[in-house]
């Protein structure tokens, strides 16, 4: 015995070989078309002729390299001097003074109510 999903009363019921084995949302009878275009032209016009893209900035990568290579005992986060320290101790200052923060308001939740 084939079943088939009944759409109608929702339950599985008795059919023959052929439908059982055709979803329902597929129709075998219907030619493919490809759907219509939404967009006629496409948005970006690709040049053949260039083929490179030019770069208009230095290169500033041999010159990072040189920096954060160089064996001076600093951490690579310390390497490029006092914006990289101002950055870090004001990250350093923020973490602890949260962590404070955090350890008062605990401090004063766990304190019970006076009334």
């Amino acid at each position: 015995m084939y079943y088939k999903f009944s759409g109608f009363t929702q339950k599985l019921t008795g059919s023959a070989p052929g439908a059982s084995f055709s979803p329902q949302g597929l129709k075998p009878g219907l030619p493919t078309e490809s759907p219509t275009m939404i967009f006629a032209t496409p948005t970006k016009v690709v040049s053949e002729g260039v083929g490179t893209v030019e770069y208009l900035g230095a290169n500033k990568v041999p010159d990072l390299q040189r920096i954060f290579q160089s064996s001076d005992g600093l951490p690579v986060h310390l390497k490029r001097g006092v914006p990289d320290k101002l950055l870090y101790r004001t990250t350093m200052a923020l973490t602890v003074g949260g962590v404070v923060y955090c350890l008062v308001a605990l401090y004063i939740a766990a304190q019970p109510n006076k009334k």
